[in-house]
């Protein structure tokens, strides 16, 4: 029989302090406790700053790839401090620290980026020569390739310091990911609109929640076990296969999406050159299944075509 936290000795929860990540984490937490019939108090949410939180000024590219929003987390978790870590998928590296597993994910939310303007309320809607903000190379690239007129600034932060550059005149519309509007309850509230995914595909696990344990931690992989949801990890399957064969980065504009019908997986994926110059598109179904094996199918055919300069500007 599993040995269930309790006030006395909380399960603790690692992540960022943004108020998304926070949200993520609660929503962690209110699945284990309902998965359990137990109290809030029965987990503690800790809060860890990563390097991507910390570094503000400095595009990401420049400071490393993928693993700035999650290093500082994995220490904590591999040194004991925590015993899960929440965190968005689309920002997670390829590959765990050895001793490190992600078997649990939640439901995934809406894949959808959304067009945010003060003003406006579709990407055709932009004036030529308009400024748009985003630190996502993949999000510039796919606007380029459309609207290669645009003026692309760079626009970090978290939800609500990206809304505040808004307001404030330093580009006249960005991009956030809708899974992101939803969970904060904010999607009604500000002018957004989702943005079909044959439009711009959104990145790799978009919309997805992984909890990342210690492979060792038996009681904790029992209790993932319980709020784990298979279908989103059989789409997240086919998609970091993908992402993993190409060996993507934050440096590396790559988008992919994996979709489900019966027993039948669809995934499309695309890479880009920085620029927004050329893309590069692959398509393929087959069984639920073959997912991995499909995602490196198509990873290796966009390989074959694009050669090593492609990402180079």
């Amino acid at each position: 029989m599993t040995t269930l936290p309790s006030p006395d000795a909380p399960l603790r929860i690692g992540t960022r302090g943004s108020p998304l990540a926070l949200a993520q984490a609660c929503e962690t937490r209110d699945r284990l406790a309902a998965a359990f019939d137990l109290p809030a108090a029965a987990f503690e949410i800790q809060v860890i700053k990563t390097t991507g939180d910390i570094v503000q000024d400095r595009p990401l590219k420049e400071i490393g790839g993928k693993g700035l929003f999650t290093r500082e987390i994995e220490a904590a978790l591999m040194d004991g401090g925590i015993d899960i870590a929440v965190h968005s998928m689309k920002d997670m590296p390829v590959l765990q620290p050895e001793s490190l597993v992600i078997d649990c994910y939640l439901p995934r939310e809406d894949v959808r980026d959304a067009f945010v303007s003060p003003s406006l309320t579709r990407l055709e809607d932009l004036a030529h020569g308009a400024v748009v903000g985003t630190s996502s190379l993949r999000r510039k690239a796919q606007l380029l390739i459309r609207r290669p007129d645009l003026q692309v600034v760079e626009f970090r932060g978290n939800v609500q310091t990206r809304l505040r550059k808004l307001h404030d005149g330093v580009a006249q519309a960005t991009f956030l990911a809708t899974a992101g509007l939803v969970r904060l309850g904010i999607l009604g509230e500000i002018p957004a609109t989702p943005i079909p995914e044959d439009v711009l595909l959104p990145a790799i696990a978009q919309g997805a929640i992984g909890i990342e344990r210690r492979e060792s931690d038996v009681r904790v992989a029992e209790m993932l076990a319980a709020i784990h949801d298979r279908e989103t990890g059989e789409r997240l399957a086919a998609e970091r296969a993908f992402l993993a064969t190409l060996d993507g980065s934050c440096e590396t504009p790559i988008a992919g999406l994996a979709v489900l019908d019966g027993g039948t997986l669809h995934l499309k994926g695309e890479v880009l050159r920085p620029d927004g110059s050329e893309v590069a598109t692959e398509e393929i179904s087959g069984p639920i299944a073959d997912g991995a094996a499909m995602g490196q199918d198509i990873a290796r055919k966009i390989l074959g075509r694009t050669g090593p300069d492609f990402f180079r500007l």
